[in-house]
């Protein structure tokens, strides 16, 4: 059972056709990275899967009372407006102060920066303030619209190995979205290549071979799909690096659109 599907989704504004015909489906527990070049209609994608923009046709179902938590692309931080990190996850919602330090031990930040101003955090921290606040409402679905956009490779790739950490820990899905090909979780179970449709669709290593990826991404170094390959100085849960292998050598069919 999909935790959430998109059937033959086509989205329009005004003439022009920015999403056509797209499925997909998300099941719970694994995750699902989608790439596509700028205007490719990834944001339109997440917005539709959120309910927030119309369609011209197609349908999205979710499974009953799923729950979803969303990051977005960035919050924008008025740095006269004083407000603390531990306001802030109350927002809209006060939650106990017993949650909050959970949820932000959860995404690697200790207890003293509640007591921090927003603004005065940098943008990494910040990714990880919004991702601890999306984790209250204990998430079956966790939706990141390029969350790592702005930050530097270090950053970026603590985050994608804080993804992985959160969906081994909680169980949550987790369906993320990005324009930058250099880096990549190999711990993706799926990758989808979107452009205005699907072009194509498997494992990161099977999508970066796939002729549909390479028509639209070019070749050189610069459409190459880099695969981000964490350091193994942590634990892994054994069932689920049994079942995932991460993937690197596995041989599965692309599916093209």
């Amino acid at each position: 059972m999909a935790l959430i599907s998109a059937e033959n989704v086509t989205v329009r504004y005004g003439r022009r056709p920015v999403l056509d015909e797209v499925s997909l489906a998300i099941r719970a527990g694994e995750i699902v990275t989608i790439l596509g070049p700028n205007g490719s209609g990834k944001s339109t994608l997440v917005r539709a899967l959120l309910g927030v923009v119309p369609l011209a046709s197609g349908a999205v179902r979710r499974s009953v009372g799923l729950r979803i938590g969303y990051v977005p692309q960035r919050l924008a931080i008025d740095r006269s407006l004083p407000i603390t990190v531990r306001r802030f996850l109350s927002l809209p919602l006060r939650v106990n102060d017993g949650k909050a330090m959970t949820a932000l031990e959860r995404v690697g930040l200790g207890a003293e920066i509640s007591g921090l101003q927003l603004a005065s955090l940098s943008g990494g921290q910040v990714q990880r303030v919004l991702l601890a606040r999306a984790l209250l409402s204990d998430p079956q679905l966790l939706i990141l619209d390029e969350p790592t956009q702005g930050l530097d490779q270090r950053a970026e790739a603590g985050f994608y190995r804080l993804i992985e950490d959160v969906r081994r820990g909680t169980g949550a899905a987790v369906l993320m979205v990005s324009h930058d090909l250099h880096v990549v979780m190999a711990a993706s179970d799926r990758v989808i290549c979107l452009n205005g449709h699907i072009c194509c669709e498997g494992t990161p290593r099977v999508v970066s071979g796939a002729p549909e990826y390479r028509a639209l991404f070019g070749l050189g170094t610069q459409g190459a799909l880099a695969l981000y390959r964490h350091e193994h100085d942590h634990d892994h849960d054994p069932a689920r690096h049994d079942h995932h292998d991460h993937d690197h050598d596995k041989k599965e069919p692309v599916r093209a659109g």
